[in-house]
């Protein structure tokens, strides 16, 4: 007869195989002094395999991944899963309660990490998540949206040199994979250095639900498990080939006023096109905006009242087949 599988110590008990519990972990708390938690999810599987974390609202403000975790949880059966999902859809939950992108104090908490168990707010709870979920897992998806009333194409960010990561990106599926440099202080910075293999999930904006991001993004998600050996690949929905980016650059406004573009995300351009125009308020043109390069629109103001230097459109350059 096969062993049974140990359980998965976390938080007060121990949950056994073939079993999906809920926890929370303690993080710093309110001013009032009510206490505060990251609320967790933990499907152990019956079998072994992978241990797994999927994160989102990271920034507060980003909600999108709070609804991919809900519909990735609902595929996953702890009797039929082979490994661990640890699910934490709200990992600042300082923020997502007052509708903030940052922390109460102004620090953004994806350029925290690893954190300290004595330093600020933010690095404290960086030092929670780096310990007692990062520490647990092989492999992580951290779901973002577009920040600042921007909408971002869906999209995974990683090191594509890393055949790892490229492996997964790929199965991830989505439209675009973009090639992206660690940056200090950030979660997938912290936990590749610390061993892990992590996939940054882009699509949306903050605030909104945008069915085609949630949609890409939690197949995607099954998509990984399915490719990790997790779950059965009839479970993931097909995938798509995806393009791929090692480069990408906002078109910023020259001028102050108010922004019309003509693309949308997704949409294919070449240099010289014309992609936004800007008027004064009385209708008078001021600025016509063109495509620097050609590229993929993976990035979008959704704000059309723009001062000079803002960000308009994200262009991705394409890597040839």
């Amino acid at each position: 007869m096969k062993p049974r599988r140990a359980a998965f110590d976390f938080g007060e008990a121990p949950i056994p195989a073939g079993r999906t519990a809920t926890r929370e972990l303690p993080v710093p708390s309110l001013v009032t002094g009510t206490h505060m938690s990251l609320p967790i999810r933990i499907t152990h599987g019956r079998e072994e395999g992978q241990v797994v974390w999927i994160s989102a609202a990271l920034h507060g403000d980003e909600i999108g991944g709070v609804e991919i975790i809900r519909r990735v949880n609902l595929r996953l059966d702890p009797k039929r899963l082979r490994g661990t999902v640890l699910a934490i859809p709200i990992v600042n939950v300082h923020g997502f309660l007052t509708g903030d992108r940052y922390l109460p104090d102004r620090r953004d908490l994806n350029r925290s990490f690893p954190g300290s168990p004595g330093g600020s707010l933010a690095s404290r709870i960086a030092h929670v998540f780096m310990s007692e979920i990062v520490r647990r897992c092989e492999i992580g998806i951290d779901l973002h949206t577009g920040s600042d009333h921007r909408a971002n194409l869906p999209q995974i960010r990683g090191n594509l040199d890393d055949e790892r990561t490229r492996q997964l990106a790929r199965a991830f599926g989505p439209p675009l994979m973009l090639h992206a440099a660690l940056r200090d202080g950030s979660l997938r910075g912290a936990a590749t250095d610390a061993g892990a293999t992590v996939l940054l999930y882009e699509g949306g904006e903050a605030w909104r639900f945008d069915d085609q991001a949630i949609t890409v993004g939690a197949s995607g998600t099954l998509r990984v498990l399915a490719e990790l050996g997790m779950i059965d690949s009839e479970d993931a929905p097909l995938p798509v080939e995806p393009l791929e980016s090692r480069a990408s650059s906002w078109v910023r406004a020259r001028r102050s006023g108010i922004a019309v573009t003509s693309v949308a995300l997704g949409q294919q351009v070449t240099r010289g096109q014309h992609i936004a125009v800007i008027h004064d308020s009385l209708g008078k043109r001021l600025s016509q905006v063109n495509a620097p390069f050609d590229g993929l629109v993976i990035g979008m103001t959704q704000h059309p009242l723009v001062h000079q230097g803002d960000a308009l459109v994200h262009v991705a350059t394409l890597e040839q087949p």
